[in-house]
């Protein structure tokens, strides 16, 4: 195919804090160069979070999130302590007293989930089992087609694509859609694979139902030639050349 999701992008006001806190609540290590502070896992199927300076401060709830796996009650817990030890702090979002999941905010206010241990929808994702948001059936399909994942759920509006090798889950949970409060949080970064042309890629997305968003977030990442779009619904992408470039 000819794109793969390369990172979630986490905007911040101090990456290197918030990359030490997520680094230490996944057990992944802390990398550092170019434009951003990293949280990397040794694991191949999970995806870094690379965490840039943002200056627009957060606005209410974001559209996406993380979902976090846990393997038991116990690990569930131990997770949940160990974000609260690391400066999160528990967050209502009307999820009500009988929830299984545990919706927290990381020391910047950005929501997460940690998900219960026998949730079988999560299974095998790594120790990021989703990027979650709230989002159209056509913007599942989107992302469906532009990196030729399946649509691995698609019901009653909700939707979620995976990478048939496995790896985190990017999911929609249909209308309606949560009105815009910024620039996303969290977007993704996608790049061109080797031996193809970043003007093919942007035009696939365009036919896909994608926008281009040229005035659109700047910074480092537009610096090596990145094209800033958008999905259906407006959440913000990277598109970036291919790495041979």
């Amino acid at each position: 195919m000819g794109l793969q999701v390369t990172e979630i992008v986490v905007a911040a006001r101090d990456p290197e804090a918030q990359a030490r806190f997520w680094a230490g609540l996944l057990g992944w290590s802390v990398s550092r160069g170019g434009w951003s502070v990293a949280a990397v896992s040794a694991h191949g199927l999970d995806l870094p979070l690379h965490f840039e300076v943002r200056e627009e401060p957060k606005r209410g709830l974001d559209r996406t999130h993380l979902d976090l796996t846990s393997r038991s009650p116990e690990h569930q817990r131990e997770l949940v302590d160990r974000a609260l030890a690391g400066g999160a702090t528990h967050l209502d979002v009307g999820q009500g007293p009988d929830a299984d999941h545990v919706v927290l905010a990381d020391p910047e206010g950005n929501e997460f989930c940690v998900i219960e241990s026998w949730n079988a929808f999560l299974t095998g994702t790594g120790a990021v089992g989703a990027l979650a948001g709230s989002g159209s059936r056509a913007t599942g399909v989107f992302w469906s087609g532009a990196l030729g994942w399946p649509l691995v759920w698609d019901q009653d509006d909700e939707t979620a694509v995976q990478h048939p090798d496995g790896g985190p889950k990017i999911t929609w949970g249909g209308e309606p859609v949560a009105p815009k409060q910024g620039p996303n949080r969290l977007q993704l970064t996608l790049e061109v694979s080797p031996g193809g042309r970043l003007v093919d890629e942007v035009d696939r997305l365009l036919q896909l139902g994608g926008t281009r968003a040229d005035d659109g977030p700047s910074g480092a990442r537009g610096s090596g030639g990145a094209v800033p779009m958008c999905d259906p619904d407006g959440n913000e992408l990277w598109l970036r050349p291919p790495h041979d470039d």
